[in-house]
């Protein structure tokens, strides 16, 4: 939420985008900060080479989606679809740190020969690094933005049914209700379980005397 007001989204593809970057592969492969930069026009994207501008324009040259990882390294480092989908399994077992890093020397090399700047290819191996900390392929991204939408239109629109259907649907993950809807023979029985043992309670700070 805290991204929302320097996203200003304004089309739906915004909102993928959105949803993809506040990841720790994006987070922690610096490119959270430059595509920002870039979309406040802060910053130009840096296109080496019309191929990688093919791959990386829609997000500013920044690679965020695990397909475009693939095709920058097919079509700048050289890799076949096959090594590339080796990278793609690399970058999705996210929790088995340095799963990309035995392909640093092989992406690098692969675009310092076909006439990128070292920097630059090192650069972006950085970021492809980063998705071996949990980045998010693209159709994922856009399942997660077109239930977001849906969801935040009907809070706005109808937020009566938006919450009947957020209580029916618990338990929901990390977000539970703090009294979810229950019949109400349960809510009696256990008012009066709750009145017999306040009850109980009082009778052991204030016992009865009995008369002398």
């Amino acid at each position: 939420m805290s991204m929302l007001p320097r996203m200003k989204p304004r089309r739906f593809y915004d909102l993928v985008i959105q949803v993809a970057i506040v990841r720790p592969g994006p987070i922690q492969g610096d490119m959270v900060h430059p595509y920002l930069r870039r979309r406040e026009g802060l910053e130009k994207p840096e296109y080496p080479r019309p191929e990688l501008r093919a791959v990386l324009e829609k997000t500013l040259g920044v690679p965020l989606f695990q397909e475009q990882a693939m095709k920058v390294a097919i079509v700048g480092a050289g890799f076949t679809p096959a090594e590339a989908d080796q990278l793609r399994r690399a970058m999705a077992t996210f929790k088995f740190t340095g799963g990309v890093s035995h392909f640093s020397e092989k992406l690098v090399n692969g675009m310092v020969e076909r006439g990128y700047p070292r920097e630059f290819a090192e650069r972006t191996f950085r970021q492809l690094e980063g998705f071996g900390s949990y980045g998010f392929p693209e159709s994922h991204a856009a399942s997660f933005a077109k239930i977001s939408y849906a969801s935040s239109w009907m809070k706005h629109h109808h937020p009566d049914v938006f919450c009947a259907a957020l209580m029916n649907a618990q338990p929901m993950g990390f977000y539970p209700t703090a009294l979810p809807p229950r019949p109400s023979s349960d809510f009696r029985a256990e008012r009066a379980d709750e009145a017999r043992r306040d009850q109980m309670r009082r009778s052991r700070h204030h016992p009865r005397r009995t008369p002398c």
